[in-house]
């Protein structure tokens, strides 16, 4: 089990000193019993706000959460949130309670939180609070609701997500009653802001168990992406795929890495367009366009989930792109240029993903997308120019030539265009007599 840092002892060391109880909770205890190193430390305590600024009076302390007892400890360049113990008021608007009490309990405190694998303290000397068997739902790989399901999902309607990313990330099941209360309540989702729908989503699509997540509660999905629905069962009749849009979608997810939640997202919109697209004759189903009306899907749904605007962009350019299948060098540096090394790279991981689920036959389309792989490598390798920014030729060596205004980066972009076609070579010597070459032709 890994040691808790110093810094954090340091402070449950001095509540205590002070008199009160001093407790980590939530998702630290939860990752330190499966072994996990967390990724922060939450700490409750009976001390009540004031009474932690004073203890820490000589240290920087930021009221985060001030009015839900919740005050942050700037300690050895460190922030740590500490929490009174409190009890909930009536929650009228599924996502934030009405009013709180202070308890001086730590279980009544774990009584208001969301599942039991989250409802667990531990003290300075390692001692565990789990009133609701936190402990042996993680070892029976469960995630169950602290008490009555319906009433945790009635007071905030976000954990109807939480409880599906908790599942994908931790490759736990859903304890039954749970799941049915996920299913019956996912409509209250739309009472929830679309930040918090889009950070839980994100997670979701980056755990291990992603697919069964996805697979079991499209229905949760499809609240916040409706999109998603006409993708699930919808049937392909084509002779390239052995599974339906979505089906398809979930096994190309599994295809990419999950520790990268761009390749994820645009795996997960790469076909969301297909049933909008879809057309039948003799020959079977096609679906011409789908690529670029998906990448149109992905933009809309990704700003509708206020995504950032380079996310939006990288996205929905991975989405267009993901159906090109790159025949000469000029295609590939014109790509490259677009999209950039990083972002080539994850489309090469996406469209080997895309033929991966495809039917068996399509697992030869791989030989080709590696092909490309290697061949961008190269041409990265040896900085084979696919950008402005490594032209031989300045703007104002283009101006001495007798250029002005917009005509130059005109003509910056068409000498760029014929070395990328491999018709020019990226000296100065050269690009300067092409671009005399273009000035006095115009006359």
């Amino acid at each position: 089990m890994f040691k808790i840092p110093d810094y954090i002892t340091e402070i449950l060391k001095r509540i205590e000193a002070s008199g009160y109880e001093a407790f980590l909770v939530g998702g630290c205890v939860r990752d330190r019993i499966m072994g996990k190193e967390p990724d922060d430390y939450d700490i409750a305590a009976s001390a009540h706000p004031d009474e932690i600024k004073a203890i820490f009076s000589d240290l920087k302390t930021i009221d985060t959460g001030i009015k839900h007892g919740t005050v942050a400890v700037l300690f050895e360049g460190n922030v740590t949130e500490i929490t009174t113990f409190r009890i909930d008021g009536e929650y009228k608007d599924s996502r934030r309670p009405e009013s709180i009490a202070f308890t001086n309990s730590i279980e009544e405190d774990l009584k208001r939180r969301d599942f039991t694998v989250n409802a667990m303290a531990m003290d300075l000397r390692g001692n565990i609070t789990d009133p609701f068997g936190g402990q042996e739902d993680i070892k029976r790989k469960v995630i169950r609701a602290v008490g009555n399901a319906q009433k945790r999902f009635e007071e905030d309607a976000l954990r109807i997500l939480r409880g599906v990313r908790f599942a994908s990330v931790l490759g736990f099941e859903i304890e039954k009653e749970t799941a049915e209360q996920i299913h019956l309540l996912r409509e209250r989702l739309k009472n929830i802001s679309s930040e918090r729908i889009r950070t839980e989503f994100v997670k979701l699509l980056c755990g291990k168990n992603a697919a069964n997540a996805l697979r079991e509660y499209s229905d949760v999905i499809s609240v916040f992406i409706p999109e998603t629905a006409l993708c699930v069962g919808f049937q392909q009749h084509s002779r390239y795929h052995k599974y339906d849009v979505y089906e398809h979608t979930i096994h190309a997810l599994e295809e990419v890495p999950n520790n990268d939640y761009i390749t994820r997202t645009a795996m997960f919109f790469h076909d969301i367009a297909k049933p909008e697209c879809f057309t039948m004759d003799e020959r079977g189903g096609h679906f011409k366009g789908h690529a670029t009306k998906s990448s149109e899907y992905a933009r809309d749904i990704m700003k509708r989930l206020r995504f950032s605007g380079k996310e939006i962009t990288t996205v929905s350019k991975l989405v267009f792109y993901h159906r090109n299948r790159f025949i000469s060098r000029k295609e590939i540096k014109e790509v490259l240029a677009d999209i950039g090394e990083k972002n080539f790279m994850r489309l090469m991981d996406i469209q080997r993903a895309d033929s991966l689920s495809k039917n068996d036959f399509c697992i030869k389309e791989t030989e080709h997308i590696d092909s490309v792989r290697s061949q961008a490598e190269k041409i990265l390798k040896y900085n084979e120019c696919i950008n402005i920014a490594q032209m031989n030729i300045t703007g104002s060596q283009i101006a001495d030539i007798g250029f002005k205004g917009k005509e130059i980066g005109k003509i910056i972009r068409q000498l760029l265009g014929l070395i990328i076609e491999e018709k020019l070579e990226n000296n100065s010597e050269d690009l300067i007599n092409c671009a005399k070459s273009i000035y006095e032709s115009r006359d």
